[in-house]
């Protein structure tokens, strides 16, 4: 069933995405008197599994149906068919006189006409073909805004982390941390909101070199192995956190019926050693008791200001059946509320910052500092994104980063996508120089079959990580 909700949403905020795009080339188009013959979500190789045409006044719909042209005769040509296509993987408009991955070569070896794409002026065909992305970031920007305006921002400030410093997992062990550190840079930049995916950003995308901690109540400056810093690239795909915070372990719950019950342990205590080791932290607590499953302990504990030993069986699955009461327990969240005066400009900045991001990202790809391997995803990374319930402010927030993704993404001067067109397009602007319509239809087929490859890799990728690699 979570599989069958993350699928829902990802359907659900690319239908969203996709119809504005394509919005914004249709609404340009039609305003340049330019001829649409076709408005569709999703992609009809042979058929459609709805399409409708206004034709003499009134509205035509067919379902399941084959065939290109089969509504009646329409003596108003401008009429656009609108549709829904079977295949989820984008949409289109159909642009009249345009080169694009249909290859209607019939039409573009007829004489040009007036209400053809390529016989409007190139500031006018530019416009068109950049409306789409600009849709895509202004609605990023805007969704952002709105979010910021509507839930506030809420993080944890490191400061309240670093009453107990980290826990670091093994890739953080490997950049050089240890458990306890309490982390207070990246490279020159102050690391105020604790979050893990703050630290690969630093360290990937923004270039930082050192890590500056307080160890053992010294500042201490960690300089990572670059080829660590690497991989960290591959570890935004996986689960488990680079390093996470500590909590002290007092009782929250006491399981009915568990060993800990049965031990007499109760709601508040807190746990500072297990046979004589050291565990006032959960994880370390939790270690000692997963490896020593069957095993009669002594608990010391601190009740009511007074330390006591606790005699307990470890059940045979490696637990006592105790839950730690939640970080909201020891730290003080900030919670950053905005009005919408100051969220929509807080929005775009959050937006551009996102974008950066991939701007960044896309460059130490080709320049190699990062593996495309390790860094790229398909439709599987994107269905991740929006989690295995459903929840509104979680969908609108991945929304609005996926908004931007595919304004960045369709802005690439891959031809057969808009940043494609537009670079053709700009050098015609700035030299007079139309390329032809041959080499522009080359170009497109070629871009084509590139998005064909990206797109087979990176969902290639996507299964390859499902299977556990």
């Amino acid at each position: 069933m979570g599989t069958l909700i993350m699928v829902g949403q990802l359907i659900l905020s690319l239908s969203i995405l996709i119809i504005l795009h394509e919005l914004g080339h249709y609404s340009t188009a039609k305003w340049f008197k330019t001829r649409v013959e076709k408005f569709y979500l999703f992609f009809n190789p042979y058929f459609s599994l709805i399409k409708a045409k206004k034709i003499d006044g009134k509205w035509n719909v067919k379902t399941f149906a084959k065939a290109d042209n089969d509504f009646p005769e329409d003596k108003d040509p401008d009429n656009t068919t609108y549709g829904i296509g079977w295949l989820p993987l984008g949409g289109y408009v159909k642009i009249s006189g345009m080169i694009d991955e249909s290859m209607d070569k019939e039409q573009m070896q007829a004489e040009p006409q007036p209400w053809e794409f390529r016989t409007k002026p190139a500031w006018q065909r530019l416009i068109i073909m950049l409306a789409g992305v600009i849709v895509n970031f202004i609605l990023g920007f805007l969704l952002m805004g709105f979010m910021l305006w509507h839930y506030g921002e809420a993080y944890l400030p490191t400061s309240e982390v670093n009453q107990y410093g980290i826990y670091a997992d093994s890739l953080g062990q490997k950049l050089g941390l240890q458990t306890g550190d309490k982390i207070l840079k990246f490279g020159d930049k102050p690391f105020d909101k604790f979050n893990d995916r703050l630290a690969i950003l630093e360290l990937v995308l923004n270039g930082a070199k050192t890590i500056t901690v307080e160890r053992n109540g010294q500042e201490k400056v960690v300089t990572p192995d670059p080829e660590v810093i690497k991989s960290l690239a591959a570890h935004k795909n996986q689960k488990e956190p680079i390093f996470s915070f500590r909590l002290p372990f007092v009782a929250g719950e006491i399981k009915k019926g568990s060993p800990a019950q049965k031990a007499g342990f109760k709601v508040d205590d807190e746990f500072l050693a297990i046979d004589g080791v050291k565990t006032p932290f959960f994880r370390d607590f939790l270690a000692y008791v997963q490896a020593h499953p069957n095993k009669d302990v002594i608990v010391q504990v601190k009740r009511d200001n007074q330390i006591i030993d606790v005699p307990a069986r470890i059940g045979e699955d490696g637990t006592l059946g105790i839950a730690p009461y939640p970080p909201e327990k020891f730290f003080e969240f900030e919670h950053v509320k905005y009005s919408l005066a100051q969220a929509l400009p807080a929005g775009v900045k959050k937006g551009w910052g996102f974008i950066d991001s991939q701007i960044k990202g896309f460059g130490k790809m080709f320049s190699g500092k990062i593996k495309a391997t390790e860094s790229l995803g398909g439709f599987g990374a994107f269905a991740n994104m929006y989690g295995k319930q459903w929840d509104w402010e979680r969908f609108w927030r991945v929304t609005a980063i996926v908004s931007l993704l595919l304004g960045f993404i369709n802005l690439l001067p891959i031809p057969a996508l808009d940043g494609g067109y537009a670079l053709f397009l700009i050098f015609e602007v700035i030299t007079g120089i139309k390329p032809s319509d041959k080499f522009v239809e080359t170009a497109v087929t070629i871009g084509f079959f590139l998005l064909m490859g990206l797109f087979l890799f990176s969902n290639g990728l996507d299964v390859w990580r499902a299977l556990g690699h």
